[in-house]
């Protein structure tokens, strides 16, 4: 429930003068260890991390949950399929995940590692859900909303690549009829198509139909805020399913690029502890219902609207995802503060893109970022070629 720059030790860093660096937690790069976290490659190469493993085991035994009742109720749902009410964190399961198939309805799973003995004791099922003609993870999942609550065991690396073969529903989009039996046994083994080429093969008009018509967002808030941002995204863009995932953000001893809510601690909220406020992941992937209605929807738009109500709820949006905010506002989302100061310290300033016109897409082609890093560098050099005035 975390990221994986949480399991980071140490980071190798080419810095731009051609130094090799390791940044620990406790050394003198220290600030850069704390800043490297969301800076996407703008503060040094990263060559190497060093990186806490986890035992894990061979199975993982996954209960499904149905739960019917409007959004705000779904979400409560959520939270206590994985949060207990009495802060006992013994109780909290290995892995957590919803699915929000219909504004009534969803899917909630909690799985815990289990050894290949526990697995295949009589009466246990197990389900290879990696095997190219199995039914779709998330379609899987769905029938518990007929089923009733039901429990099985999948091999831990078929239950990590779950969303794979079928880009979680987006599968469904690219190729409509991938999802049928016939298909799946005969040709699923295709699955899923190459990413990297459907993009290399896209023309303008299929790359702006996806920026206008389609939906690619993560929304990272607060667990207590997820009903209301279930409502906002039922609101502004009526898209499901949606895709659920807790995910811890750690109060750590600097102000970080993200960060939990000041004072957190204090509210005692279902979920938080004292160290660590609990924030969910809000995966919203896929076509908006108005799109299929034949209705006006303007995605750029949309996403504005998103990234305002983030900002305003001390959420994030993860900055692999197509972003509309101008700079001003990525720095109201995000703390500057520290990666500024590790940016001039370690002088990537002239040599490395700044982060938010690397993850800055939107509407601008690369030529476009590059042109206006290219200002801003230039703006930069202009500053250090000032006379010193004594």
């Amino acid at each position: 429930m975390g990221s994986f720059s949480d399991t980071v030790v140490a980071f190798e860093v080419v810095l731009a003068d051609g130094r090799l660096v390791r940044a620990t937690k406790d050394n003198e790069f220290s600030d850069l260890f704390y800043a490297i976290p969301w800076s996407q490659g703008t503060l040094g190469l990263l060559v190497a991390a060093e990186i806490k493993l986890i035992p894990i085991k061979e199975y993982m035994r996954l209960t499904y949950m149905p739960a019917r009742g409007n959004l705000r109720e779904l979400a409560q749902a959520y939270i206590d399929s994985f949060a207990p009410r009495d802060g006992d964190q013994s109780k909290v399961p290995d892995f957590v995940e919803s699915m929000i198939y219909t504004p009534t309805e969803a899917v909630h799973m909690t799985g815990r590692y289990a050894s290949k003995e526990e697995a295949k004791k009589k009466g246990n099922v197990i389900n290879s859900v990696g095997w190219w003609f199995k039914p779709w993870f998330y379609q899987h999942a769905q029938t518990a909303l007929k089923r009733g609550e039901f429990v099985e065991y999948i091999p831990t690396r078929q239950y990590y690549h779950r969303h794979t073969r079928c880009l979680y529903w987006e599968g469904k989009l690219i190729l409509p009829f991938a999802d049928q039996w016939w298909f799946r046994w005969t040709m699923g083994w295709l699955m899923p198509p190459k990413v990297s080429f459907l993009k290399a093969t896209q023309g303008e008009a299929i790359r702006n139909y996806y920026h206008e018509m389609h939906v690619i967002q993560d929304m990272l808030v607060p667990l207590y805020k997820v009903a209301d941002a279930l409502e906002f995204q039922d609101r502004e863009m009526e898209i499901y399913p949606i895709w659920l995932c807790p995910h811890r953000l750690f109060k750590l001893p600097v102000k970080t690029t993200v960060y939990p809510e000041p004072g957190f601690e204090e509210a005692h909220r279902q979920g938080d502890t004292e160290f660590a406020q609990m924030y969910t992941d809000v995966g919203i992937y896929y076509t908006p219902a108005p799109v299929f209605r034949g209705e006006a929807f303007d995605g750029a738009e949309a996403v504005r609207r998103m990234e305002k109500w983030l900002i305003e709820n001390h959420g994030f949006q993860p900055q692999y995802a197509v972003s509309e905010l101008n700079e001003r506002d990525f720095w109201r989302m995000f703390d500057g503060s520290l990666y500024n100061s590790c940016r001039e310290k370690y002088r990537a300033v002239g040599t490395f893109m700044s982060v938010y016109y690397k993850s800055k897409k939107g509407r601008k082609t690369e030529k476009e970022v590059r042109e206006e890093e290219q200002k801003q560098l230039d703006n930069a050099y202009a500053e250090l070629d000032q006379p010193v005035m004594e």
